[in-house]
């Protein structure tokens, strides 16, 4: 496959979360991956289909013979990457003292949750607990309780991206240095840095602990979703007055009657207020009553509902192939245009059909 990393070699150890999430971001963009994963159960079940964009192999990493010849693959990589809890991979003769001082060059990734050092570095946990810890998850949600992000926050805007970022970091870095890191990337951490602007307004006292009581958390009335009368939903997002002036005059309203909305003491009458009135259309006529007005009114879709929009399918963010929902790689590169109707599918091998390719 082309684009802009043609010619990286990445070896991923088989695993869930951010990991394989960042692997085919990368894939995407022209990398080559082998995933070694485990031996299946049952061997006669597999359907010879990968769903992901690169080959994948099996080994037993309990076997000397197979990790052997993983450590053959590494020596030809570009990138390692892992997602196991701190220590496994050093037990099983593929830590990074090992990888590196086979191979100079590579980049070794390491991808958890708690990061490789810390009290809990060898707990268990899961997206919901890493973003517990760092005050996302306690400002996200109804004011009565928290309300999980799934897993878009941590694993994946924490976790993934973040590993992306220090893989490419790396890889630039060894262009004048010739030398290969190791990444220890951690949700806690990636998670936090997400957290840096609220930080930074609590540090000048305009961010409250207290849900749906912040410009950005629902509290304020321009900044909220309404239930429209069919119980569906719109997003409204009109903090600039010219935006609230629009979203107030299409809503019938007279803004220079309207309660002040810089005081925070008219934030719920005003929510009221306009909570009423989504109340008396449904949610597709609200849509339409907007369409064209810089009022930052958009419909709250479902994801099946969402490839079929004007402008998501003007642009193939998400779109069908043979019944199932595909996202389309991104950011887009102009020097490397997006097929969207390319079937991006990955395939199986065996280790040493890879390692006889790689020499």
């Amino acid at each position: 496959m082309s684009g802009p990393l043609a010619g990286i070699r990445i070896v991923e150890l088989a695993g869930l979360g951010p990991v394989p999430f960042a692997v085919n971001m990368l894939a995407n963009m022209g990398a080559e991956v082998v995933r070694i994963s485990r031996p299946p159960a049952n061997p006669a079940a597999l359907t010879g289909w990968s769903p992901f964009l690169g080959t994948e192999v099996y080994a037993d990493l309990k076997n000397p013979d197979d990790v052997a010849k993983v450590l053959e693959l590494v020596d030809g990589a570009d990138v390692f990457l892992e997602g196991m809890r701190p220590g496994v991979t050093e037990r099983l003769g593929l830590g990074p003292n090992v990888c590196v001082d086979r191979n100079s060059r590579l980049i070794y990734g390491r991808m958890t949750g708690w990061g490789q050092e810390g009290p809990m570095s060898k707990m268990a946990g899961h997206d919901i607990n890493y973003i517990s810890l760092t005050g996302i998850l306690h400002s996200i949600g109804p004011k009565e309780f928290p309300v999980p992000p799934m897993s878009f926050i941590g694993d994946y805007g924490g976790g993934s991206l973040f590993l992306i970022v220090g893989i490419l970091t790396a890889l630039f870095e060894r262009t004048t240095t010739g030398q290969g890191q190791v990444i220890d990337a951690a949700v806690v951490d990636g998670a936090s840095v997400l957290m840096q602007p609220f930080l930074e307004m609590s540090n000048g006292g305009a961010f409250s602990t207290e849900r749906e009581s912040n410009s950005l958390d629902g509290g304020a009335p321009y900044y909220r979703v309404y239930e429209c009368k069919d119980g569906k939903f719109v997003a409204v997002g009109a903090m600039e007055p010219q935006f609230y002036s629009a979203f107030t005059k299409t809503l019938g309203l007279d803004e220079t009657t309207l309660l002040d909305r810089d005081d925070k003491t008219n934030w719920l009458a005003l929510r009221e207020q306009f909570a009423a009135i989504f109340l008396t259309d449904d949610r597709d006529s609200w849509t339409a009553r907007f369409e064209g007005i810089d009022a930052c009114v958009t419909p709250v879709l479902t994801h099946l509902e969402a490839p079929d929009h004007p402008h998501m399918k003007a642009r193939n963010s998400i779109t069908r192939h043979d019944g199932e929902l595909k996202a389309a790689p991104a950011p887009r590169l102009s020097a490397h245009p997006f097929d969207v109707d390319a079937q991006r599918v990955g395939s199986r091998s065996t280790l040493n059909e890879v390692v006889r390719q790689w020499k």
